[in-house]
C-alpha cells in the first residue's frame, strides 16, 4: 500500500503536504463561514468562490505548457511561496478589520492564480518523485490519501477553531502551514532537470495538447466525465454553511462537522485504491464513483438531520476520490511524457476550473429552489454521466491496453514480458 515510499522526494513530498494541507482546508471552512456570516447571502458566496475558482478555467491550460518547459520542482518551491504570502495577507486584512466582499474576491482571484500553476505542476511532479512505471497508481492513490487526510482533519479543526479564535487566527495558522511543505521541497535531491518540450510558440503548444487530448478517445472520455461532475457536483461544497445554518439550524462546529464527513469517505476510499495492485478494472472504478458520488448528493438532498447528512456526506467524499484519483491514474499512466504537463492541466481544470461556474450557477439555483433540491438536480446528473461513461468502456479498453503493455505498467504483463525474455536468452545461449 505504500511502496511509492521507496523513493525519498516522494516521502518528503507527502509529509510536507500532510501539515500543509490540514491549513488549506482549515483556511477554505473559515473562509466559508466568515462570508456567510458577512453577507448571509448563497448568491455572494457563490461569487466569492467564482472569483478564487475562475482562473483555474482560464490560466491552467497556459500553465501546462509552461509546466512542460519550466523545472517543476522550482516551480513548485515559488508557487508554495506565493501561496504563504496570500494566506498572511488574508489573515492581516481580517485582524485589521478591512474585510468586505471585494478584498475577498481579489485575494481569491490571486490565490486561483496561483493555484492554477501550483496545481498543474504538482500532477506533473509525481512522475518526477516515482517514475512512469509500477509506483506511479500508488504514488497517485497517497497523494489523493494525503489530500483527504487533510479533508477530513482540516474541517474539524476549522469547526473547533471558530468556536474560539477569529478566522484570522485560522488564516495565520495556514499561512505557517506552508513551511513544512516549502522545507521538503527545498530538501529534495532532483538528479536532472525534467526534460522541456520544444520551445515554440506557448499558443502552438497549447493547441497542439488540445488537439492530443481531445483527439484520443479515452483521453475525452475521461476528462468530459470529471468535467461534468465537477461542474455539478463539487460546488456543493460552497453551499455548505448555507447547508448548516438554514437546513440544519446549526453554526460553524455543524459545518466544521459536514466537512470532515467527505473526507472520511473519500479516506476510506484512498485506502482502497492504494491496496490495488493493479490499474486493471479502472473504467470500472471511475463509473462507480460518480454514481457513488451522485447517490450521496440525492441522499443529502433529502436528509434534514446532522447523522443522515454526515452518512450521505460520506458517500459523496467516497465516491468523489474513487472517480478523480481513478481518472489522474489513468490519464498519468497513458499520457506521453512530453506532454504530461498540457494533459494533467486539462485534467485540472476539468477537476477545478468548472467548479466556479458550478459555484456560481448553484448559488444562484438554490437562491431559487432552495439547497436541497440543488444538490438533488446534481447528484442526478452526475450518475447520469457515469452511466454513459459506462457504455464507453468497451470500445475504450482495446485502445488503453496496448499503452499499459508497452510502459509494463499492468504487473501481470510486465511478468510475461520478463518471462518471454528469459526464454529468449536461454534459447540464445
Amino acid at each position: 500500500m505504500v511502496r511509492a515510499f521507496r523513493h525519498r522526494n516522494f516521502r518528503l513530498y507527502f509529509g510536507g503536504q500532510s501539515v500543509s494541507l490540514i491549513g488549506t482546508w482549515v483556511q477554505q471552512i473559515a473562509l466559508g463561514w466568515t462570508i456567510y456570516e458577512l453577507t448571509h447571502s448563497s448568491l455572494l458566496l457563490g461569487i466569492v468562490s467564482f472569483a478564487g475558482q475562475l482562473p483555474l478555467f482560464v490560466v491552467t491550460p497556459f500553465a501546462g505548457v509552461l509546466v512542460d518547459r519550466w523545472n517543476r520542482h522550482r516551480t513548485l518551491i515559488v508557487t508554495q511561496t506565493l501561496s504563504m504570502l496570500q494566506a498572511f495577507a488574508l489573515a492581516w486584512v481580517v485582524s485589521m478589520h478591512m474585510l468586505n466582499v471585494w478584498n475577498l474576491v481579489g485575494l481569491n482571484l490571486f490565490a486561483g492564480i496561483i493555484l492554477a500553476i501550483d496545481l498543474t505542476a504538482r500532477q506533473a511532479f509525481i512522475v518526477d518523485m516515482v517514475g512512469s512505471g509500477h509506483d506511479l497508481p500508488n504514488a497517485v492513490a497517497l497523494n489523493a490519501f494525503v489530500i483527504n487526510g487533510g479533508r477530513m482533519l482540516g474541517p474539524a479543526i476549522a469547526g473547533l477553531l471558530l468556536t474560539i479564535v477569529t478566522p484570522a487566527v485560522c488564516f495565520f495558522l495556514n499561512a505557517v502551514s506552508y513551511v513544512p511543505v516549502i522545507a521538503a521541497l527545498f530538501a529534495m535531491r532532483v538528479k536532472k532537470p525534467v526534460q522541456l518540450a520544444e520551445q515554440g510558440r506557448a499558443v502552438d503548444d497549447l493547441i497542439e495538447g488540445i488537439r492530443h487530448s481531445l483527439g484520443f478517445p479515452p483521453i475525452r472520455a475521461v476528462l468530459l466525465l470529471v468535467a461534468l461532475v465537477s461542474l455539478l457536483g463539487m460546488p456543493y461544497a460552497v453551499l455548505m454553511p448555507i447547508f448548516a445554518a438554514e437546513v440544519l439550524h446549526g453554526g460553524a462546529h455543524t459545518l466544521g462537522l459536514l466537512m470532515t464527513a467527505p473526507g472520511i469517505g473519500a479516506l476510506v476510499g484512498t485506502i482502497y485504491l492504494a491496496s490495488r495492485k493493479t490499474i486493471r478494472g479502472a473504467g470500472i472504478r471511475v463509473v462507480a464513483g460518480a454514481i457513488t458520488f451522485g447517490t450521496g448528493l440525492i441522499a443529502l438532498g433529502v436528509v434534514h438531520s446532522l447523522p443522515l447528512a454526515l452518512i450521505a456526506l460520506g458517500f459523496v467524499g467516497l465516491g468523489m476520490i474513487v472517480q478523480l484519483a481513478t481518472s489522474n491514474t489513468v490519464l498519468q499512466t497513458i499520457v506521453d511524457d512530453d506532454k504530461r504537463g498540457r494533459v494533467m492541466s486539462l485534467y485540472t481544470m476539468a477537476v477545478m476550473g468548472m467548479t466556479p461556474f458550478g459555484s456560481i450557477s448553484s448559488g444562484a439555483l438554490a437562491h431559487h429552489i432552495g439547497v436541497p433540491a440543488t444538490f438533488f438536480i446534481g447528484g442526478v446528473v452526475c450518475i447520469a454521466g457515469g452511466i454513459l461513461f459506462a457504455t464507453k468502456i468497451r470500445i475504450l479498453r482495446p485502445m488503453v491496453l496496448p499503452i499499459y503493455r508497452r510502459k509494463g505498467i499492468i504487473p501481470e504483463i510486465a511478468t510475461g514480458l520478463q518471462n518471454a525474455s528469459s526464454l529468449l536468452r536461454s534459447e540464445r545461449r
